[in-house]
């Protein structure tokens, strides 16, 4: 195929040669999307404007990596906890040599040399900073400003481009080129606090809850959730870290949420007392900022590290402040495009020879705002990391089984195909089958909170370890329910599922009320990171990717998670999906019972038949 590049030169002295440049070099549309609704297209991108373009090319043994994740996270199986090293997963996953030789050869007939490269570990993603008017040459197309009509933002992107034919299968994606997703927090929904707290009858100290430590937790829980109500209801109590000096524990924070010091000084202080002096590591990625103006505090940043970080204390902990918010301006000479940090974060991250254990995140997308393209080589990505004993923990979304509208009766779920169908919405990166998609309960004793993001995936398939809860799920609702808005084969979310409402947290420094799943995924990931502390002060590895562990302890040993049977979580003009006996798309398999999840993992799940 490099008679590409000699046909070109040719063409320099014999127009003989002009046919064949033209056949052999030919570009063909490599993807094409319609844009996204509420997006609107304003102008050409300027010829000058910088694009931090990433080329990702075929990582050539990702099935065997796939398949040494399973293994390695299948406590079933005998290689069960035996995680990959950075270096093995570098191996399984580099692009062939044709690939990088190709992909070379083509920049370089565009001028670009390879000491301009960034290349990852693996070599199988190329970062460059290029010009639009180089980008539109090298790709067959053209960049537009487009400007998100509800929040204002601007992006410069276009709908399609092309390659040669003979790249076609060296190259998986190429962005930012047709991703419009504006990777939101998922605190969203603090406002759900407001009016809605409940009024708690305190001449009954004490709620019943059998699951719960000693069978009951505080009546105050019932309209201010703390830390000590949290490890009250899910049976934490009395448990204290026992290897700080393994374990680790971090959140992410992106778009100039910032994580205050004071504020987290604050919270200890007044409900997590022995962590009073503690504080956390700040990692700046990407000219990422962490300002300590009590102003610029971040609800969405607070909430994660006050709960992730106060539940687990005194574990080490971490938050990342990653920079690429969309900062383009329509009428300003901005130099950058560098408005996708989740895959800044993801770039550093894949270079950190030992990540923390447990990883909270709390933001994400409308799946159908992320090219599938790159949906799944941003999966692939965390799979890598699950494999090296990464637990990955994610927000399933705060709008139900609808889209970005709060509001559940005006909820208008279109798609994205040109054909404006009704369809509800999951969120991405929930949906990735490698990581862990958490929902929100509220109220004691719980149900399901109706604002809990839940569905099914329409990119990725349905894995192994949800072929008995998810049909069995199915087989429960009448015929004919929501068809043709849901995907049923596809991944279906979320996985588990935590308190979501009337967190007490410190921001700005005052005292507020917050939920959502933001609230639901730091707390599961606490607990999580509690259990890794016990495996290794057990010299046990960690648990690494979850999934396959929680749905065998869902189905063989249901007394380690607690199930919630009663909510729905309403959007798109309907019911939504209801929680029930056993998983459900609202709630998943339920909270955890700490102790009892405990004594599982330490038994590598052969204790699971004692808990039946």
């Amino acid at each position: 195929m490099r008679t590409c590049f000699l046909a070109l030169i040719l063409t320099v002295t014999s127009v003989a040669a002009a046919p064949s440049s033209v056949r052999e070099c030919q570009h063909k549309v490599k993807e094409t999307i319609n844009p996204p609704r509420g997006w609107t297209k304003v102008k050409p991108a300027p010829a000058d404007h910088t694009i931090e373009l990433r080329i990702g090319l075929p990582q050539s043994n990702f099935a065997l990596l796939e398949q040494d994740l399973y293994q390695v996270s299948d406590p079933f199986h005998e290689r069960y906890g035996a995680h990959l090293s950075k270096e093995e997963v570098d191996a399984l996953i580099a692009p062939q040599a044709e690939s990088v030789d190709l992909v070379d050869e083509w920049l370089a007939s565009h001028g670009i040399a390879t000491e301009q490269l960034s290349r990852s570990s693996a070599r199988d993603w190329i970062k460059i900073k290029v010009p639009v008017s180089l980008v539109e040459d090298m790709l067959k197309t053209e960049y537009h400003v487009w400007v998100h009509e509800e929040s204002g933002e601007a992006m410069v992107r276009t709908t399609s481009y092309s390659l040669p034919e003979y790249l076609l299968d060296h190259v998986d994606v190429i962005q930012p080129t047709t991703m419009f997703a504006r990777f939101k927090g998922q605190a969203t929904s603090y406002w759900f606090a407001e009016g809605e707290r409940p009024v708690v009858d305190l001449s009954q100290p004490y709620i019943p809850i059998p699951s719960a430590y000693n069978g009951e937790v505080n009546a105050s829980c019932n309209g201010s959730i703390t830390p000590t109500c949290l490890k009250e209801l899910y049976n934490a109590v009395g448990y204290v870290p026992q290897a700080a000096d393994k374990n680790h524990i971090a959140c992410t924070g992106y778009l100039d949420q910032y994580a205050d010091f004071e504020d987290f000084k604050l919270f200890n202080e007044a409900l997590v007392p022995e962590a009073a002096n503690s504080t956390f590591e700040v990692i700046y990625i990407n000219g990422g900022e962490n300002s300590q103006n009590l102003s610029d505090a971040g609800i969405e940043a607070d909430l994660d590290t006050q709960y992730a970080f106060g539940l687990t204390y005194p574990t080490p902990r971490t938050f990342y402040t990653t920079g690429g918010s969309p900062p383009y301006i329509p009428d300003d000479h901005t130099p950058e495009n560098s408005n996708e940090p989740y895959a800044n974060w993801l770039e550093y991250i894949m270079n950190v020879e030992n990540p923390p254990q447990t990883i909270s995140t709390s933001y994400g997308d409308d799946e159908q705002t992320v090219p599938e393209s790159y949906a799944k080589r941003v999966c692939a990505e965390l799979a890598q990391l699950g494999a090296r004993g990464v637990s990955l923990i994610f927000s399933s979304g705060d709008y139900g089984v609808g889209d970005g509208d709060p509001n559940p009766a005006t909820q208008q779920c279109y798609t994205n195909n040109g054909l404006n169908e009704t369809r509800f919405i999951p969120e991405f990166p929930a949906t990735c089958p490698y990581v862990t998609a958490v929902g929100a309960t509220w109220y004691l004793p719980e149900r399901a909170y109706y604002i809990s993001g839940g569905g099914f995936s329409n990119y990725f398939a349905r894995p192994w370890w949800q072929n008995y809860a998810v049909p069995t799920y199915l087989d429960k609702l009448a015929p004919g329910t929501y068809a043709g808005l849901y995907n049923a084969s596809g991944r279906a979310i979320p996985d588990v599922s935590a308190q979501g409402q009337w967190f007490k947290i410190f921001v700005g420094g005052e005292e507020i009320y917050i939920g959502g799943t933001s609230a639901a995924a730091p707390t599961t990931a606490a607990m999580v990171s509690l259990l890794n502390d016990a495996r290794l002060a057990n010299g046990l590895s960690p648990l690494g990717y979850l999934n396959p562990f929680i749905y065998a302890i869902g189905q063989y040993a249901p007394k380690a998670l607690n199930d919630i049977t009663v909510g729905n979580n309403p959007g798109c003009g309907t019911e939504g999906f209801n929680a029930t006996v056993g998983w459900d798309p609202v709630t998943g398999y339920g909270t955890p019972n700490f102790y009892n999840l405990k004594d599982v993992a330490l038994g590598n799940l052969t204790a699971i038949r004692e808990l039946l």
